[in-house]
């Protein structure tokens, strides 16, 4: 039953969900109850949607979500609904494309999103400051300029509906078949060739461009596409987004030499960062990436598995209401630790707000490392949002079987099998789903359960892997594939709680899930699938490349595969 009077958040498991439990926005859950309560009463929708480490979600939750006539307004004039993004990503995906067809820019978090009472978005925005500043309007002005509009244009924007949805669909061209290099050399293109990733700031490392890149180097010795990933593997090894003390990258660099990190910490990027690594050292042997390769596993086995023995999501950017407090230093107190302005750029006015941000000159000492953990093993560590996410679980057993061949007595094929373990035994044997409930589960976590599954087999040699993991791709093709469209939704087919059945072709904080199972099946044997799969991606390619770069990857397997290429009596291989 909906109370929409109250804040009904105090019984979610999320805690992205839990650190709004006490504001006094009458925050609602999404469910279809809700959107037909929304209908009836003909009241539009306030869509918040963030997750627990966001920095600039905590910044509008502490203007705006716990001030007290911000929330009044609210309440009054919209029925507000907060969502996880991480719970979540099919109304992440949805509406951060709703907010990028209206606004013509790029989205990020917190989204906050207008919906008509149907549930479909009308207008929209990202932060929203209390006060009127930096050329954005306040917040309250927004609600109720909102309000009124949706008063006066009610039956309009309504009726919107159908073409919002034509232009949120996605567009296919005929070209089949294409060459895939081409694609590939518009990104690089884009690169940066000094300082390594796109050119510009903020500064992503876009795993997996540089995945596809090192693909397409080992399929053709070309050098273009590894002199790239040689420059970024370096960057992110030796500037202020590592975490030269405990290991592990952070998000994302404000600048544009990789020194400035935003400090929050994700499974999704570190997972990857692994995975990157390990494929890497496999052409570079040189001990330093193995160290960091080492360092950022230990940081995750130590820092991110829960009490199920699962891995968590993300450490905050904050700690104790201020931002990299926890990873920064001041000069004073590390300027007497012997040798450190050998190994790290170090100068007494600091390299970010009077503070130092690491940035290495060349790889520390074990003990001059020791020395810096004990000085910040001292503060508040940030909140760890520990929710598990199947699929970045997944994610995990991969990243470690690919570090298992560059440090084979480290155990991490044991950990990888533990994981696997606890997956089977909560999500295979009981009901496979995303994260808290047990109804929502997305094509990502099939893709990467598939995956996992497949390199558990190619490692173990154990072909009961094998039967489970066609029996997981035909589970998946029930569920998830679109007949009419030859692709994979990104929600189950018989999902009601939404006004669009999105259908994601690109990768986004993890590669693509329609992409990941083109590889599954491919390595499975299961080709008449696979090639309706890719019959539908090459549709996409020429429109939404920039975009498509798991794809591209996926693509040539599949192409080389049915050339006879990179299979044997033990399988298809793809590096």
């Amino acid at each position: 039953m909906i109370q929409i009077e109250k804040n009904v958040l105090s019984g979610e498991l999320s805690p992205y969900l839990i650190q709004h439990k006490d504001n006094p926005v009458n925050w609602q859950i999404w469910s279809k109850e809700l959107l037909d309560f929304s209908k009836l009463k003909k009241k539009p929708i306030l869509l918040s949607i963030g997750y627990a480490s966001c920095h600039w979600c905590h910044v509008m939750a502490h203007e705006s979500f716990e001030d007290s006539d911000t929330a009044k307004i609210m309440n009054q004039l919209f029925i507000n609904v907060k969502v996880d993004r991480e719970e979540r990503p099919d109304l992440d995906f949805i509406f951060q494309s709703s907010f990028q067809l209206f606004n013509q820019t790029g989205g990020g978090w917190p989204l906050t999103m207008f919906l008509d009472e149907n549930g479909v978005p009308f207008m929209g925005g990202t932060y929203f400051p209390k006060e009127a500043k930096h050329g954005l309007p306040s917040f309250r002005e927004v609600l109720q300029k909102v309000s009124d509009a949706y008063k006066d244009q009610r039956e309009n924007i309504i009726k919107q509906k159908n073409l919002i949805i034509k232009n949120l669909d996605l567009k296919k061209n005929s070209v089949l078949h294409q060459d895939l290099e081409p694609i590939l050399e518009i990104s690089l293109n884009h690169l940066d060739p000094i300082k390594g990733g796109y050119k510009g700031k903020p500064k992503f490392p876009t795993f997996n461009l540089y995945e596809t890149l090192l693909y397409f180097y080992n399929t053709t010795s070309d050098l273009r596409y590894l002199k790239p990933v040689e420059l970024i593997v370096k960057q992110l090894c030796s500037k202020g987004i590592y975490d030269h003390v405990e290991g592990g990258i952070a998000r994302y660099a404000v600048d544009e030499d990789w020194t400035i990190p935003h400090f929050e910490k994700m499974l999704y990027d570190n997972t990857q960062f692994i995975l990157l690594l390990s494929k890497y050292s496999k052409i570079n042997t040189d001990n330093y990436f193995k160290n960091k390769l080492e360092q950022t596993i230990e940081f995750l086995k130590g820092n991110f598995q829960n009490k199920e023995g699962f891995f968590g999501s993300a450490y905050d950017a904050d700690s104790e209401g201020e931002e990299g407090k926890y990873y920064t230093f001041f000069y004073n107190e590390i300027k007497d630790i012997e040798n450190v302005d050998k190994h790290f750029e170090i100068k007494p006015e600091g390299n970010w707000e009077n503070k130092i941000i690491l940035v290495e000159k060349e790889q520390p000492t074990k003990e001059i490392v020791k020395k810096l953990f004990t000085i910040r093993s001292k503060r508040k560590k940030p909140f760890f949002d520990d929710k598990t996410q199947l699929d970045l679980n997944c994610l995990m057993i991969s990243a470690l079987i690919a570090a298992n061949e560059i440090l084979p007595k480290n155990g991490y094929l044991k950990l990888a099998e533990e994981l696997f373990s606890k997956i089977e035994k909560k999500y295979i044997k009981n009901k496979i789903h995303h994260s808290y409930s047990k109804d929502v589960v997305f094509i990502e976590d099939y893709a990467f359960l598939i995956n996992a599954i497949n390199d558990l087999s190619d490692i173990t040699m154990n072909f009961k892997y094998k039967d489970l993991a066609k029996k997981l791709s035909k589970e998946a093709i029930t569920k998830f594939f679109s007949g009419d469209k030859k692709i994979f939704q990104k929600n189950p087919k018989d999902s009601d709680d939404i006004f669009l059945k999105p259908i994601d072709i690109g990768d986004n904080t993890i590669p693509n899930g329609n992409a990941i199972m083109l590889i599954n099946l491919v390595k499975l044997g299961m080709m008449d699938e696979a090639t309706k799969l890719s019959e539908s991606l090459h549709g996409y390619l020429n429109i939404y490349k920039n975009h498509m770069m798991t794809a591209l990857r996926a693509l040539d397997f599949f192409n080389n595969i049915n050339l006879g290429k990179n299979c044997n009596e033990q399988g298809c291989k793809i590096d």
